[in-house]
């Protein structure tokens, strides 16, 4: 009987920032609909609702001011190894996703050096040189776009072990005079893979990615802040929503279909989708898309689970945070049981998608 080798998740960990910020806590913000361009603040009563309705996130978490994006990733990590069991001398990559390094409380500086990897490394004490510490920068999909180099690794033979994190402070990156701020929170999620060999097909069945950057790599970028007087050297996150949701809307359907399609799959295998969460409405919509294309009309009850509500989007840690939570029981009705089909996938700046199909065991 013929045996391969297949990427499988033995650990997850996450970091759940304990500061909890809730809608009314931006009530007395100055909001802004674009550069120069106030909105009343009598009517940040009625934009909080709005922004409630369309995203379904009622509250956030955010760091501490002494905690940057490196520590709440080793946090997780820890948390990770201590559910693997594994000696975490016998990694043979350490890979971290993220966006925008460690960003200070009181310097609003991106600080990339040396590489959160190697911070993470140190924190965690590994002294093995031959585990590879390193940097993935991708938009939201950065964990998952780490997942798949760690199999590409693992299925070649070239590593046996694999740690990936997703960790983000948008928090310090969230301009308080743009209401698309209230969107970002902070966390960190980790996965240990490691490969094992197996007759039938287990772990990682198959994986895509694509990056869409002709007419959309402008979608999101780094900016000033609405409020012409804030700092003028301060940068922070922008982006053109409509036109994201749209795209998102119009593209991650039928990319999600045809990697099912690539693991020899259909919709009906599917036992649960991981999906990154910028807008509640938005992921609800390519569900219904994604099952229409497949001529099903049902959706399953809790197929989709989400943290949105009361975690925002906390990007590259979005997915192995949610991951996290299920496999430790602490997402109510949600399991995840030996050969259930598990989809993830993530779409972000760039405009970057990726999407991995796994079976759990």
């Amino acid at each position: 009987m013929v045996r391969e080798r297949y990427s499988v998740i033995v650990g997850t960990g996450s970091y759940v920032p304990s500061r909890r910020v809730v809608n009314q806590d931006f009530i007395g913000n100055e909001f802004y609909k674009g550069y120069g361009d106030p909105i009343d603040p009598a009517s940040n009563s009625t934009v909080l609702e709005k922004f409630e309705g369309i995203t379904e996130i009622a509250e956030r978490r955010w760091v501490t001011d002494d905690q940057v994006a490196s520590d709440i990733a080793g946090a997780s990590a820890e948390e990770a190894l201590r559910s693997s069991g594994l000696d975490r001398e016998t990694l043979d990559y350490i890979i971290v996703a993220h966006n925008f390094g460690d960003v200070p409380a009181d310097n609003l500086r991106t600080d990339l050096v040396p590489s959160l990897a190697a911070r993470v490394k140190q924190g965690l004490g590994i002294r093995n040189p031959g585990c590879v510490a390193y940097d993935l920068p991708f938009g939201c999909p950065g964990w998952l776009q780490g997942v798949i180099q760690a199999d590409y690794f693992l299925r070649s033979g070239d590593a046996s072990r694999a740690m990936v994190i997703g960790t983000e402070t948008l928090s310090r990156v969230s301009d308080p005079h743009d209401r698309d701020g209230m969107l970002y929170s902070d966390g960190a999620g980790c996965a240990i893979l490691e490969a094992q060999s197996s007759a039938e097909p287990i772990g990682v069945l198959s994986h895509a990615a694509r990056s869409d950057t002709l007419e959309h790599a402008s979608l999101m970028w780094m900016g000033s802040s609405y409020n012409p007087d804030f700092e003028d050297d301060a940068l922070f996150l922008k982006m053109q929503g409509h036109k994201l949701y749209e795209y998102a809307v119009t593209t991650v359907p039928g990319f999600l279909h045809e990697t099912l399609q690539k693991a020899g799959l259909t919709l009906g295998d599917v036992d649960k989708m991981l999906m990154h969460q910028a807008n509640a409405r938005l992921n609800e919509k390519i569900l219904r898309r994604l099952f229409r294309l497949e001529g099903v009309d049902e959706i399953p009850e809790g197929v989709m689970p989400m943290t949105i509500s009361y975690l925002g989007n906390s990007s590259v840690a979005t997915i192995p945070t949610l991951l996290d939570l299920i496999v430790r029981g602490e997402l109510e009705g949600q399991t995840l049981e030996s050969g259930d089909i598990v989809v993830f996938a993530s779409v972000g700046a760039g405009m970057n998608i990726n999407s991995a199909v796994y079976k759990w065991i």
